[in-house]
């Protein structure tokens, strides 16, 4: 992995969940490796200062967390770092997969391939790599959710609190157990201003953006712009803006947004909706009902490369971002 590719987490060897002792401790032994003084690199040791200077300051490292800063990360055999020549798989951004499901050289490939959302979770890199610092503890990253729905404001936060719990409440028992590899990550904050992003759902190399809303029960059509209900139409939250920016973050991954609605009475299948635009292309948000939500999240997650992969940096970089 190239230098300037990795976070300061990465560039100091140490976890997000690091200390202020840990920080100064970590710095000053990357300083010492990368002094132009001890055999090491100009370019390196500035990379080192600055990892140092961002994350000793407790408001410039929430900045820096905030902004899911940059790292990429490339897997090759076995979860280790930057090794080629891997037999596993390749992500939807040509990133490793871990392990193919059942095919042994040899054998003929099954023509539809086992789909693996079922197995049990399959970390890249892997824990217990000699000399390796996990960005976060495995287990934290064995966790299938992380954060709940919490006051974020004075005004509408008792209903926005509810249909999102409802919201967490579907996810877990209807989607994350399901595929165990899931990780849920509630409140998060938007890259492209200063609103939030209420749930994500990352598996393998996918990543489900969701919000929510609450109407009353009957038909509507949702059209690509409004929700219409006779002669009343409703606009949904924005996402879209939200799911290019995570895109261009996350490039390994492929990133798409819902936003639910739910009834009142909590029956997944109201209210009902129509879509006007089902013969069309579909766009990067889905406006659906619980049932609809449940669906499609399990479809788009289990459908990808190696759902049963937990990514560790993407994970971390996302529990990064919450507010």
């Amino acid at each position: 992995m190239d230098h300037d590719n990795k976070s300061h987490y990465e560039v100091l060897r140490i976890a997000v969940t690091a200390t202020e002792k840990d920080i100064k401790s970590a710095y000053r032994k990357a300083a010492r490796r990368a002094h132009p003084d001890h055999g090491g690199d100009a370019a390196a040791f500035r990379q080192v200062t600055l990892a140092y200077e961002t994350l000793i300051d407790p408001q410039r490292r929430a900045a820096y967390d905030r902004s899911y800063a940059r790292a990429t990360y490339r897997t090759g055999a076995a979860g280790h770092p930057g090794q080629a020549g891997s037999s596993q798989g390749r992500g939807e951004g040509g990133y490793a997969t871990g392990p193919s499901s059942s095919f042994r050289p040899g054998t003929r490939r099954p023509a539809t391939p086992r789909s693996t959302a079922g197995d049990p979770p399959f970390y890249v890199p892997a824990y217990g790599i000699p000399g390796e610092v996990p960005l976060i503890p495995e287990a934290e990253a064995a966790r299938q959710v992380h954060g709940m729905p919490r006051k974020r404001g004075i005004f509408g936060a008792e209903a926005r609190i509810q249909r999102e719990m409802q919201t967490v409440q579907l996810l877990v028992r209807q989607v994350l157990s399901g595929i165990p590899a899931a990780r849920l990550v509630n409140g998060l904050q938007s890259p492209s201003d200063n609103g939030h992003i209420d749930h994500a759902v990352l598996s393998g190399y996918r990543l489900a953006l969701i919000d929510s809303m609450m109407l009353p029960k009957g038909a509507y059509a949702w059209d690509g712009a409004v929700l219409r209900h006779g002669s009343r139409s409703v606009a949904p939250p924005r996402l879209d803006h939200i799911v290019r920016q995570m895109q261009d973050i996350f490039p390994e991954l492929n990133v798409t947004a819902w936003i639910v609605v739910h009834s009142p009475g909590g029956n997944l299948h109201e209210p009902v909706i129509d879509q006007f635009r089902r013969n069309q292309e579909s766009g990067p948000v889905q406006v659906v009902n619980a049932a609809g939500l449940v669906r499609g999240v399990k479809q788009f997650l289990s459908s990808g490369p190696a759902p049963n992969t937990v990514v560790v940096p993407v994970l971390a970089r996302l529990l990064r971002g919450m507010h």
